[in-house]
C-alpha cells in the first residue's frame, strides 16, 4: 500500500521538522504503523495521502508535546548558544498556527510549505489556476503573518536564528538568547 517512494518523502518531510534523525524515524514508523491499523477510517481512497500527512503533521505535534518539558529546560539554560532548538520550536508554533486558518488557505499552505509540493502540481489537485493557487498561498502567507505578529513578538537574525520569542506561547518559547 505505501511505497519507497512515499516513504522516503515522509521521512524528508519529518526529517525538516524533527532534528534527531532517530526520532524522526521513529516518528515516521509510527506514521505508517498508524496508517496500517486505521485504514479502514479511510472513507475516500482518493484522500489517502493527504491523510497519511495529516496523520504526520498531528505525530509530530504529539512528538512536540512529549518534547515539552525538556524543551522548558534547555531554554531555561540562559548559556545555551543552540539556536536550532528555539527556531525548532518557532516552526512548530507556527504549524500548529496554520490550522487556524480558513480551509482554502491551510491546505494551500499545508501543501505547499509543509509538504513541499510544487504550487502548479497543488493548483491540479485542488482544480483550481496556477495563478489562482499562487494568490491563495500569498494570502495565506499573510494571515499567518499577521496571526503570529499579533500572538508573538519574534526577532531573528540575518541568518534566520531565532533570537527573541515572547508572547502567549503554548509550546514554551518565551525565552530570549542573546
Amino acid at each position: 500500500m505505501i511505497s519507497e517512494g512515499l516513504y522516503q518523502e515522509l521521512k524528508a518531510f519529518v526529517g525538516q521538522r524533527v532534528k534527531n534523525p532517530a526520532d524522526a524515524e521513529d516518528i515516521v514508523h509510527d506514521v505508517f504503523v498508524k496508517v496500517q491499523s486505521r485504514h479502514s477510517q479511510l472513507r475516500e481512497q482518493e484522500k489517502l495521502i493527504g491523510w497519511i500527512y495529516r496523520i504526520t503533521r498531528n505525530s509530530i505535534l504529539d512528538y512536540y508535546r512529549r518534547q515539552h518539558v525538556a524543551l522548558n529546560r534547555i531554554y531555561a539554560t540562559e548559556d545555551n548558544d543552540d539556536y536550532n532548538v528555539f527556531t525548532d520550536c518557532v516552526a512548530f508554533c507556527i504549524t500548529e498556527m496554520i490550522d487556524t486558518l480558513p480551509s482554502p488557505y491551510r491546505e494551500a499552505l499545508q501543501q505547499a510549505e509543509l509538504s513541499n509540493i510544487p504550487q502548479k502540481e497543488i493548483a491540479v489537485r485542488l482544480g483550481i489556476s496556477y495563478s489562482g493557487l499562487k494568490s491563495r498561498v500569498q494570502r495565506g502567507r499573510e494571515m499567518l503573518r499577521k496571526k503570529m505578529e499579533k500572538r508573538y513578538h519574534i526577532k531573528t537574525d540575518g541568518f534566520g536564528n531565532v533570537l527573541r520569542c515572547e508572547g502567549r506561547l503554548p509550546c514554551g518559547c518565551n525565552t530570549t538568547y542573546m
